[in-house]
């Protein structure tokens, strides 16, 4: 996976992940994958729910050592 940009929103409590984001992602291109690194358990549902919403695509989701990265494909 080509990754364009990689967001650390490490130790960031609900919505700071969400909103780091957001932020972020309006900086890019369409098609780019942002990684975002979250260690928030609540940002598991947040962000499904967030790139459903918004028109973005999140690829996938790992969890490692308590980390959870997301890929998300920015959409239109």
């Amino acid at each position: 996976m080509n990754v364009h940009k990689v967001l650390d929103a490490k130790g960031l409590a609900c919505p700071m992940p969400i909103v780091k984001t957001r932020k972020e992602i309006k900086s890019m291109n369409t098609g780019e994958i942002l990684e975002v690194q979250a260690t928030d358990k609540g940002s598991l549902k947040d962000f499904q729910a967030w790139a459903k919403s918004s028109g973005h695509e999140l690829l996938d989701i790992n969890e490692t050592n308590d980390v959870l990265t997301f890929h998300i494909k920015k959409g239109e």
